[in-house]
């Protein structure tokens, strides 16, 4: 490898790993303000956000590589510009063409590298991450008694406690409604004191109580009778188990998740696809068969060629009704009718069932050209943001990333746009997905070859000049 390539790939991975990241932590930062109501108060353990966040960064690296890699070829070029060290390098015969070739292969292992991802490491991501946070959603907060309040988060049971001791453990004046048996307010439990602890398998809460009383309201002996019977039953010691398993991150079979568009790879797409479209054909093909036999065709022993336009043609039905014996015309016209009906009702719900499977199949063929959008996207970005870069001729933090967000915002509005015109079906999946790409790539051509050809792209005096000369010749006009 040449020096001057060593220079220019390590000049280059720097900010490219940089940006990388701090994007990336910023996605994780949106993600939790998301789902901070989600997450705080549940009692999680440390390793389960971890996994949660580690889910979460795969999933985002659509979002992050493509910005990392545009910002730091602007920051590389512009570097290299503002220290004249692409001057230098144009002046030794290498042209500009010839310094990118290194980081072009780069940009190559970079794209097959998000292919990879993009097929095979974003759908697991994505399977566990959303099952995982959907156990976490799932999962009750923490078990944590107030004072003063009714606690209601106990299945079956709604509990107020006057006054906890320091332990957490020692209750004091509890008033406890029993709702297990669904009737209301029917049956509560008043102690002085109360005295709490887990099994040992942690699956349940035994709750002793201590000098109370029981009430509990029934109907009476007769069912004629409206009283109602109240029993009242004194106590020096009772006990409650409650169930805890509510209060456990109870994990879902992943199963139950697998088969959603987003969590396919390429192959699995393209089965689905094949599969959707069958059984969309074989539910046009029974559609056919069940609503042709309700009509009768009419055909005439003339030639159609020669028949004319006949505007009372709907009457001629008549003669098929009049021909029937007066007892079963009324009959066979209500027949008809509710055959009709019948046939009306079943092709709505045919309608309403395929524009389904229609979008179904739009989204699953969204995903399959997300796959490879993602790896042209890096090559783009890299030609819009090398030449930039070599002709702005700034590096820093300054002008290169607000270049660099414009820039990324025109991909990412024109990304989301065509994905969701595709969805809807204003266009084809590929046109949609590929929108963003094919409106980059004539201004990453037309960079890349004002950058090559030195042209002064951001030369103020220049288009001053240019605007003086053509009001001048106007007036002379």
């Amino acid at each position: 490898m040449k020096k001057l390539h060593k220079l220019i790939i390590i000049s280059y991975l720097r900010p490219f790993v940089a940006t990388f990241f701090i994007v990336s932590f910023i996605l994780l930062m949106l993600f939790l303000f998301k789902y901070i109501d989600e997450l705080v108060g549940k009692g999680l353990e440390w390793y389960t956000i971890l996994q949660l966040l580690g889910y979460n960064f795969a999933v985002n690296v659509p979002l992050a590589l493509p910005l990392a890699i545009l910002l730091a070829s602007i920051m590389t070029f512009g570097n290299l510009g503002e220290q004249y060290e692409l001057v230098a390098i144009k002046a030794s015969g290498i042209s500009l063409s010839r310094a990118m070739i290194p980081l072009v292969v780069v940009m190559v292992f970079l794209s097959i590298a998000a292919f990879y991802f993009s097929n095979i490491v974003m759908p697991h991501s994505f399977l566990k991450m959303a099952s995982l946070l959907y156990d976490v959603r799932q999962k009750k907060a923490a078990f944590n008694i107030p004072e003063g309040v009714f606690y209601n988060d106990l299945e079956g049971y709604s509990i107020r406690v006057n006054h906890k001791d320091k332990d957490g453990k020692t209750l004091h004046e509890l008033m406890i409604y029993d709702h297990t048996k669904g009737n209301g307010n029917m049956s509560v439990i008043m102690a002085n004191k109360g005295e709490m602890f887990k099994s040992d398998d942690g699956r349940y809460l035994v709750l002793n109580l201590f000098d109370g009383v029981r009430y509990e309201e029934s109907p009476g002996d007769n069912g004629y009778n409206e009283r109602q019977r109240q029993t009242r039953i004194r106590f020096k010691e009772f006990g409650l188990k409650f169930d805890m398993s509510g209060f456990n991150l109870s994990r879902t079979k992943e199963e139950l998740f697998k088969d959603n568009y987003q969590m396919l790879n390429v192959r699995q797409l393209m089965a689905k696809e094949d599969s959707l479209q069958n059984l969309m054909a074989l539910k046009q093909r029974n559609l056919s068969l069940y609503v042709k036999p309700t009509f009768l065709i009419y055909r005439p022993q003339a030639n159609f060629a020669k028949l004319k336009a006949d505007t009372n043609l709907k009457w001629k039905n008549k003669d098929i009704i009049m021909n029937l014996p007066k007892s079963d015309r009324l009959l066979t016209v209500d027949d008809a009718i509710n055959s009709m009906r019948n046939v009306k009702s079943y092709l709505t719900s045919a309608k309403d069932e395929d524009k389904a499977q229609v979008e179904i199949l739009r989204k699953h063929m969204v995903e399959f050209h997300r796959k490879f959008t993602l790896s042209f996207a890096c090559m783009v970005l890299f030609f819009i943001g090398a030449p930039m870069g070599a002709i702005v001729r700034k590096g820093g933090l300054g002008l290169p990333v607000v270049v660099s967000i414009l820039f990324f915002l025109v991909f990412h509005v024109l990304s989301i746009s065509g994905e969701k015109f595709a969805k809807q079906g204003a266009l084809a999946p590929y046109q949609g997905m590929w929108m963003a790409t094919i409106v980059l790539v004539p201004i990453g051509a037309f960079l890349t070859y004002k950058a090559a050809t030195d042209s002064a792209l951001f030369d103020v005096e220049k288009y001053q000049r240019f605007f003086k000369n053509l009001f001048s010749k106007k007036k002379e006009v």
